[in-house]
């Protein structure tokens, strides 16, 4: 009776040393999430994500009415067209002091050939000096008329480009507003920023959205991080990049086993959260570790875990 006794006890003792194994940390499990939220003004026309969706990176999942960006963009091109059209034609504006000066040089060259003849025929004796002194007089009038038009060509040019430079002074402010207004009008189409999974949607077509409201949320579920906490004397047994084990309670009083690895061991050390159920003082000190694990579907964000090292 005595001996059987005994025997019951082993085997209760075994029994509890494998369902319930000594774990070294303890803590829950979280991951990275997106809050993916408006960045437009106006009606939510469509928003086709649903929680427990898979979404990729760079997918459209949404519109937000833009029209009355589309409008407001419209109404700065009309604008953009009426300062353009007060920009004067240089080129055109200056042709006629073009063609003036052309004629008085063509003008300018048959006089001055006109003036070597003369010189020959007065060095034959065959013409009067006077006849070379009014053609000698014509030449300097004309050549005063070149330069008074290209000083008057030189104004107006000036004053032509004073004037363009005004209008390309108003034009400018205008492009960086319709810039602005097309970026705005790309930003009313929803694109998913991350891979993941959608945990929860805020948002539902047809509700009005202003900028910054949040729509969904998302997060990688693949790999999911348990964050657990170890006391100050096992922090020598902990490294960054060592393999452990993560432990997650299963049916029957079990445990379900992952592989894990230690991406992150705190130089802080804090007080116990709470949550974190451990065989030391809640008032202990203790150190946050992030372990990673990969996930086949069962591990959740906020599950207890535990680690094994």
């Amino acid at each position: 009776m005595k001996n059987s006794l005994i025997i019951s006890i082993l085997s209760v003792g075994l029994m509890a040393c494998e369902t319930e194994p000594q774990s070294d940390a303890y803590g829950n499990f979280e991951a990275v999430e997106t809050v993916v939220s408006a960045e437009a003004t106006g009606a939510l026309q469509t928003l086709t994500v649903e929680e427990g969706q898979t979404l990729r990176a760079g997918q459209t999942v949404g519109q937000i009415d833009p029209l009355q960006l589309q409008l407001r963009k419209s109404q700065l091109l009309a604008s953009r067209r009426a300062v353009s059209s007060r920009s004067p034609n240089i080129q055109a504006q200056l042709s006629p002091f073009e063609q003036q000066i052309a004629v008085q040089e063509q003008q300018l060259k048959t006089l001055q050939r006109e003036k070597i003849r003369t010189q020959n025929l007065i060095a034959a004796g065959a013409a009067p000096t006077k006849q070379l002194d009014d053609i000698v007089a014509q030449i300097d009038v004309i050549e005063r008329q070149i330069a008074l038009i290209r000083q008057q060509r030189a104004a107006q040019q000036s004053a032509l480009t004073t004037q363009r430079s005004g209008t390309l002074s108003e034009e400018a402010p205008l492009e960086e507003q319709i810039r602005q207004i097309d970026d705005q009008i790309k930003k009313a189409t929803i694109v998913n920023p991350a891979t993941g999974t959608v945990t929860v949607k805020f948002a539902e077509p047809g509700e009005v959205a202003s900028y910054g409201k949040p729509l969904y949320k998302v997060a990688d579920l693949d790999r999911i991080t348990l964050r657990a906490y170890i006391s100050g004397d096992q922090l020598v047994r902990v490294k960054t990049g060592q393999k452990v084990k993560v432990l997650v309670d299963a049916p029957n009083d079990q445990f379900k086993e992952y592989a894990g690895t230690v991406t992150w061991v705190s130089s802080k050390a804090e007080f116990t959260p709470k949550v974190i159920q451990t065989k030391d003082e809640r008032v202990n000190l203790v150190y946050a570790l992030k372990v990673l694990v990969k996930n086949d579907g069962g591990l959740k964000i906020g599950m207890p875990g535990e680690v094994k090292l």
